[in-house]
């Protein structure tokens, strides 16, 4: 692990995100909350939490951080029978929360699958990202958009 002790503590942000494609049947199902094993959104939502506080336990290196925060939102793309998650993790501390945000998205997302996988085994994960980031002594990170084709 990387010494982090002479560090001094900022508030840190950290905002991850990635996708869920699926057939249509399947994100309707999920949307309405009429899934076999319940509402599969509200367990992602949870799971996600769960697992950015457990980062550390899950990536060898990653210091464990007191967070202060983790919100968990989601975007839907009807067209294209997508669920995107957007997971915002902050605390106040000597080391940032990128792989906490980015653990919290791949955990919601795969939770995602799990619950809707009877209906659905070709769903696709992916676009799995850092959206921004902010505190510490790199400053701040925005990804820049690109246009989708």
């Amino acid at each position: 692990m990387v010494d982090v002790g002479a560090k001094g503590e900022t508030h840190r942000i950290a905002v991850a995100s990635g996708r869920i494609e699926m057939r249509p049947s399947t994100f309707r199902t999920v949307i309405e909350g009429s899934a076999a094993k319940g509402d599969v959104l509200g367990v992602a939502r949870l799971a996600a939490i769960q697992a950015a506080k457990r980062t550390a336990e899950l990536v060898p290196l990653a210091h464990p951080i007191a967070l202060t925060r983790v919100a968990v939102d989601f975007r839907f793309y009807p067209a294209r029978s997508t669920i995107e998650l957007v997971a915002t993790v902050e605390c106040r501390g000597r080391t940032g929360v990128e792989m906490e945000a980015l653990t919290a998205a791949a955990v919601g997302l795969l939770t995602i699958y799990d619950m809707a996988k009877a209906m659905d085994r070709g769903m696709r994960i992916g676009e799995l990202q850092l959206e921004h980031k902010s505190g510490g002594k790199s400053g701040a990170f925005r990804r820049v958009r690109r246009t989708r084709k």
